[in-house]
């Protein structure tokens, strides 16, 4: 807290609308899942607060997780094993293909290429594609 800074939340609550921050909670949450490729951090019955700074929404998850890890092998179990099986990406994400398309002035066939010799990363896709076009 800052020193002499606000003793109450309603003071906080002041400071931060001066600020341009608002937050907002979102009630009756059940579950929130965050998957990465090897894990999955399922938080049942979370607090889930959305905190707004100058248009940039955050969302703060509170609770115990429980982690479980994604396996392509063995029983399906739970809720979510259905789509473990779409989790497998066929190419780059949608959005770095328009992206490269467009910062780059070049063909669909040729942004996907370019991701690919760049590991995924749309601005050295993008750096890669400008400079041998010189």
């Amino acid at each position: 807290m800052i020193p002499g800074g606000p003793r109450n939340s309603r003071q906080m609550e002041l400071m931060m609308r001066r600020m341009g921050m608002t937050t907002e909670e979102v009630p009756d949450v059940q579950e929130v899942i965050v998957r990465t490729r090897s894990k999955e951090h399922v938080f049942r019955s979370p607090e889930v607060t959305i905190l707004t700074v100058q248009g940039v929404r955050t969302y703060q998850v509170v609770g115990k997780p429980e982690i479980r890890p994604i396996s392509g092998a063995g029983p399906a179990t739970g809720p979510a094993a259905p789509s473990a099986a779409p989790a497998a990406p066929t190419g780059p994400p949608e959005e770095d293909v328009r992206l490269v398309m467009e910062q780059a002035n070049v063909s669909r066939e040729e942004a996907i290429e370019a991701l690919f010799q760049a590991k995924g990363q749309p601005a050295e896709a993008i750096l890669q594609i400008l400079s041998r076009s010189r």
